[in-house]
Formats: structure tokens, sequence, C-alpha cells
């Protein structure tokens, strides 16, 4: 049966940790494993602009013997002339596996439901879960094991990278906390999925509106845009209500004195981040932008796999 990859708990905590090493070994042996030789080609749909996921996505899909092919929504009949479900059909007859950045997550379970190859959420509203692998896979590589360690994530935390975070680092067996203003938080959905997994994996979740609290003693700290695409209009009132919840020294200073910083990037300096952190020596974003090319690339071998 087909496996897809559209939020962070679609595969479980031992596929996560077999994925994450699976990453490791293609670092260290880009092109040691090539499933799609031939070569197969790759769909890689953009309905929002992008650097990192274009770049190691087509990157990744030609190290593993495939062809990416980029389609941009805006110059093709999809979500306007055909449905979705439609150009799944017409995909999965001739690609190997579709890679969707798109707005509606919805979108990507119906391109699933109808798509007999693995479809992969590259971003969405909801979910970012390719970038919570490389993140995963950054943390370990710095630290060494995952299980245990504290993740703390600050600033917007009611969109997709705060799900994911929640979700996916619980999955790997850290304390996950995670922290914004009050009309910022989480679903309460999300939260109860991440504290059922926690309980599971042996740990927890903690949802606050003190950012000192959530970044007490933490192994790595993450945050995000404040202004996220398609908010462009809302920027004034978000930095107002995101005061006191941008990333810099002092709040650094509650962390451990080894602690890590990761953005997904793109970042704005003096806003969610300073200057100070995210160029400083705690800053590991540069090792992090890599990794998503290795492991979005285990991933697609696992997927591949899963036949």
């Amino acid at each position: 049966m087909v496996r897809h990859f559209l939020k962070d708990d679609d595969i479980s905590a031992a596929e996560q940790a077999q994925i994450l090493a699976l990453a490791s070994e293609l670092k260290a042996a880009p092109y040691s494993h090539r499933p799609y030789e031939g070569p197969q080609t790759v769909a890689l749909i953009f309905d929002k602009t992008s650097t990192r996921t274009r770049v190691s996505f087509s990157v990744g899909v030609s190290d593993l013997g495939g062809v990416p092919m980029v389609i941009d929504t805006g110059t093709s009949q999809m979500g306007k002339k055909e449905s979705v479900a439609d150009t799944a059909r017409v995909l999965d007859r001739q690609v190997a596996a579709i890679v969707w950045r798109t707005y509606a997550h919805s979108g990507l379970e119906e391109m699933a439901a109808n798509s007999s190859v693995p479809v992969v959420n590259s971003l969405s509203d909801d979910y970012h879960p390719c970038q919570i692998l490389a993140d995963l896979q950054t943390i370990q590589e710095h630290k060494g094991s995952l299980k245990g360690l504290k993740f703390a994530y600050v600033g917007d935390a009611n969109n997709n990278m705060a799900n994911s975070y929640l979700i996916g680092m619980a999955l790997a067996g850290m304390h996950v906390a995670v922290a914004g203003p009050s009309q910022y938080l989480p679903n309460a959905a999300i939260v109860a999925r991440a504290q059922e997994i926690a309980a599971e994996q042996g740990g927890s979740v903690l949802v606050t509106t003190d950012a000192v609290a959530a970044v007490s003693q933490a192994d790595a700290i993450a945050t995000d845009t404040w202004i996220s695409m398609g908010q462009e209009s809302e920027k004034e009132q978000r930095v107002k209500d995101f005061a006191g919840f941008g990333v810099d020294s002092e709040l650094m200073s509650h962390a451990k004195s080894d602690a890590i910083f990761l953005h997904c990037l793109p970042a704005y300096r003096g806003y969610e981040v300073s200057a100070e952190v995210i160029d400083g020596p705690q800053s590991v974003i540069w090792d992090e932008a890599e990794n998503r090319r290795h492991a979005q690339k285990a991933l697609l071998v696992w997927l591949a796999a899963q036949k």
C-alpha cells in the first residue's frame, strides 16, 4: 500500500528514527541510494514562492537518479480548470512521487486520496513536516541523540511550524515547549495529539505565554517569521503583538550554555530573532538549511521502499 507524508505523525517514532538514520547515511554518501535511476521523474509542485524547498528537493531528486519536474501552478491548469483529484490521476501515471508546497492542507489530502504514488507535503498552512525532519537531523548531529532533550519554540505558536514542532519533536521523545502571545497559541487538537505522542515516547509538552519558561534549560531553540506569506497586511499589528517574543541574547541566556539556535528561514533580523543570535556561534541555521536536502532524500528513499 502506498505511503504518503502529509503530516508529522504519518510515520511512527520508529520510522522517524529510520529516516533520520538514512539521512545521516545519505549526507555521508550522497549517491549511495538511487531509487529513481532510469531516470524516473518526481513532480515538484509550487503554489508558493520558494528557495530552500525548491533547491533541496531538486538537487535531492537528481542525487537519487531522478529528474525533478518543477510545476508552477500559476502557469498550469491545476486548481483553475482542473481539480486536484484529476491532476493526481494525470500525474501518478507518469511520475514516481508528488511533492507539493501549497496553502490548504485539504488539497494535499485530496491529492493523496487520488494518487497511486507517494505524496509529500513540502509545506501547507497546517504543517511543515519535511522541515522538522531536517531540524531533527541537525539537532542529532550537534547533540548526539534526541530522546530526552528539551526543544523550545518561541513566537507565532499558531502556525504550521509550531504544529509540526509539537508533533514531530514529541515523536522523537523530546520535551517540547512552545511559547507565544495568548492570541497566537496552537490549536487544542494539535496540543492534545502532541501530548498523546509524548506520553508514549517519554517526552512532554508545554504550551505557555512565558518565553523564559519555554526556553529555560533548553538544548535547542527555534523561531519562525512573525509574518508568513499572505499576512503582510497584518505586519504592523503582529510586530506589536509579538513584542517580547523575539529570540535575543538575553532570552538565549536562560537556555543551556551549549544550546543551539534554529530557524527555517527566511529570517527577519531585528524582529523574531536578533542578528547577534542568528549570526552568532550558537546558530546552526546553515547546517539546518543543508539538511533539508539529506532528510528529504531519506524520506523519498524510504517512501519508495514502502510497497
